[in-house]
């Protein structure tokens, strides 16, 4: 319809205006053209009555010179050769006004009666061929109506059975496994024996018994932003994405950097494709000189090479990335089968109190939230320091700004004295004895299975 239908009204319409445009001048010309044989009829006949007025002056001044007893001969000759002369010239004018008179009359019948009949005829015949086109057109757009009916309808038909088809479970089953974060749940809360400090014996001294590794306060469990991470009954976090996105949850996680692995895959394809073709048509050129210049080609083929040096990197890049959160979901449900105490612990460092966020400036809200103080901080000051179980290197600088995070340079190395429990940090401590949590996806790890503490 708009192609066909509407698109040739259009150009028709351009077209008929041009015509009625040419017609109408045409019309004009001749009306201009009648107006000038009338202006020159109408100074030949005021030509002839002015010469005609002077022609009888001249005859009345002769009779009177001719009556006239007094006046001489030449006087009399001198009128008489002045009315020669004025009615020779009204003579010649008449028979000038005669023509133009004659000449004006032929041009106007041809006006009225050829000429504009003729204009008014194409005027016409133009009109009735808009008529036509007019009733084609409508035509048209009614034949394009009733050819998009059937599709309409077949449309419709498909949007009923659609509707009919719908799985109510299915559907939101796929929002769950879209939207399902990879967090386990926060597990019990270990019980916190305050009382032992009563039985204390004064041959204990001042060194607070050692208690239990399953029985110390988890400091890095906490209750108090937990709604941080309810986006469907909170407040959802924003800020930029992170390049690996480690903002999201694991199984987001995941999906994206897989989604990415095929684009760059995608990509990286058609550079091929494209260094291929340039190297064909290269070796042609080569062979074939009169078809081109083969050096033209080695920028785009040097731009090629460099985009898929380019992509090549991203995709091993991101293939870590996602080895990474692979690895750590397999660790994860490897810890589920563990004893209660460690579960428990676990619980609290996987709890949606994670580093996962989407906020860029609360990636390391876990480790911040973990080293919350506690008015019970003193019972602890006096045990050991944990043992190192191995050493790491900065791979990128940390800032480290948030409470419980621990600033490293690029290839600074760091004693590792609590691995990485699934929820992207680890633990580690300087030479000068300073401890915090650094992101694990910031170091490369190497764990020593002898290792003592520093």
């Amino acid at each position: 319809m708009g192609h066909r239908v509407y698109g040739e009204l259009m150009r028709y319409s351009h077209d008929l205006k041009t015509e009625r445009k040419m017609h109408l001048q045409e019309g004009r010309k001749a009306q201009q053209y009648l107006d000038m044989c009338w202006k020159q009829m109408d100074n030949s006949k005021k030509k002839f009555e002015r010469e005609c007025r002077e022609a009888e002056k001249a005859q009345q001044s002769y009779e009177r010179l001719d009556n006239d007893t007094n006046a001489t001969k030449a006087d009399v000759e001198k009128a008489k050769q002045q009315l020669n002369l004025r009615t020779h010239m009204a003579d010649e004018n008449k028979n000038e006004y005669a023509a133009q008179l004659q000449n004006f009359n032929g041009e106007q019948h041809k006006h009225y009666y050829i000429v504009i009949p003729q204009i008014y005829k194409q005027l016409q015949e133009m009109d009735e061929r808009r008529t036509i086109k007019l009733s084609e057109c409508y035509k048209g757009f009614a034949d394009s109506e009733r050819k998009v009916i059937p599709i309409i309808s077949k449309c419709l038909e498909g949007m009923i059975l659609a509707a009919k088809s719908v799985d109510e479970h299915r559907d939101s089953q796929l929002v769950i496994d879209c939207f399902k974060s990879g967090f386990e749940p926060p597990g019990d809360f270990p019980f916190e024996d305050y009382s032992q400090n009563i039985y204390r014996t004064i041959s204990d001294g001042t060194i607070s018994t050692p208690k239990q590794e399953g029985m110390r306060i988890d400091t890095k469990t906490t209750v108090g932003k937990a709604k941080g991470k309810l986006w469907l009954f909170g407040k959802k976090p924003k800020g930029p994405a992170l390049e690996d996105f480690s903002h999201l949850p694991p199984e987001q996680r995941r999906k994206k950097l897989q989604q990415r692995i095929d684009e760059l895959n995608r990509e990286l394809q058609k550079e091929t494709d494209q260094k291929d073709a340039l190297i064909k048509m290269k070796d042609v050129y080569e062979k074939n000189p009169q078809m081109g210049d083969p050096s033209s080609l080695q920028p785009k083929l040097t731009e090629t090479m460099s985009n898929m040096d380019r992509l090549r990197m991203e995709i091993h890049k991101n293939e870590a990335w996602l080895s990474e959160v692979e690895g750590k979901v397999a660790a994860r449900s490897d810890r589920r089968h563990s004893s209660d105490i460690n579960h428990l612990v676990t619980q609290g460092r996987e709890s949606p109190e994670g580093s996962y966020t989407d906020d860029a400036n609360q990636e390391v809200r876990g480790p911040q939230q973990h080293a919350h103080p506690s008015e019970f901080d003193d019972e602890f000051e006096d045990d050991d320091p944990l043992p190192a179980i191995g050493h790491c290197k900065a791979i990128y600088p940390f800032d480290g700004h948030n409470e419980g995070t621990l600033a490293m340079k690029e290839g600074e190395i760091l004693y590792i004295i609590e691995e990485d429990k699934g929820d992207g940090w680890t633990r580690a401590r300087r030479h000068n004895g300073e401890e915090g949590y650094v992101p694990t996806s910031y170091i490369d790890v190497t764990l020593e299975k002898n290792s003592k503490g520093s």
